[in-house]
């Protein structure tokens, strides 16, 4: 039995949570076109007979603007620090620029193996790929390199036999059918998020999260009480849309999702609120799940 827990790091919007997600071969980490998407740690598990890897979705390096963009920072150097190994996965349609760096530099000051994973390599050539390769070569001793797509679910069988080398452990940490470290209430307020952000554009995405209120289990349905939460009146509008109509489009996308998810009839209510500058206050931080993590 081998097991261990393998970090995600990158850049936001590189293909993390998308890996995860074709790893475990269901949805634990909602995506979207967006970057940040990812807002807490995730982990993603998986299991064989003889292997368990916990994976930790977590959201991407950038320069924060606000509280909650050092959060999240924190949540992804927090992760850095625990897991076993580490994934750096890059967008190899992106040229190597100073995020890349950033990330590296912060490699440098942890000792752990870091493997190099060069996503999205249906979207070039062989040849620029094999150019990739060489030119990563040099920024980082990386233990390994693996080019994948993790939307096409392109070389994921041999990510998880180079990973099988790196665990250091002989204990299976979770259960043999968990998928997922996050709670039911947690998935069910991230898949109202994905449809908000697939459906809104501009500051609207980043500014909003989701909170699940209560959980009304029936025999045959569920009744979900979520709240989506909007820093100013203006965007409030926006989701909610003229005389409903984008808050109903949100609430058909995440019922049909919610009920594959719970395999029940879903009855959705969904409130939206305005918190002012939630983003910049520990309160709210603390209360929609965003907890601070030490370095």
């Amino acid at each position: 039995m081998r097991s261990g827990f393998v970090g995600l790091i990158g850049r936001p919007n590189v293909g993390k949570s998308t890996l995860i997600n074709s790893i475990i071969g269901k949805k634990v980490a909602i995506t979207t076109s967006k970057p940040q998407t990812t807002r807490n740690i995730i982990q993603g598990i998986y299991n064989e007979e003889d292997t368990q890897i916990v994976f930790i979705d977590t959201p991407g390096i950038h320069k924060p603007n606000h509280k909650l963009g050092e959060s999240l920072n924190k949540q992804a150097y927090y992760s850095m620090n625990d897991a076993d190994v580490l994934l750096f996965l890059v967008d190899v349609k992106e040229p190597f620029g100073k995020g890349d760096q950033f990330v590296i530099d912060k490699l440098k000051e942890v000792e752990k193996p870091v493997i190099l994973v060069l996503n999205k390599i249906d979207k070039i050539s062989r040849e620029e790929i094999l150019k990739k390769i060489v030119e990563y070569k040099d920024y980082y001793d990386f233990k390994e390199i693996v080019p994948l797509s993790a939307l096409k679910k392109d070389n994921i069988k041999e990510l998880i036999k180079t990973l099988k080398k790196y665990l250091p452990d002989e204990i299976r940490y979770y259960g043999e059918d968990d998928v997922t470290n996050r709670s039911l209430e947690f998935m069910m307020a991230e898949l109202v998020r994905e449809k908000v952000m697939d459906l809104t554009s501009e500051e609207v995405p980043h500014s909003l999260t989701c909170v699940t209120n209560a959980v009304e289990v029936g025999k045959t349905s569920y009744t979900i009480y979520i709240d989506i939460i909007v820093d100013r009146e203006s965007l409030k509008k926006i989701v909610i849309g003229k005389q409903g109509s984008m808050i109903k489009e949100i609430g058909t996308r995440a019922r049909y999702d919610l009920e594959k998810l719970l395999g029940k009839n879903v009855y959705l209510e969904l409130r939206v609120k305005t918190v002012k500058n939630w983003r910049d206050k520990e309160k709210y931080l603390e209360e929609y799940g965003f907890h601070d993590f030490e370095e």
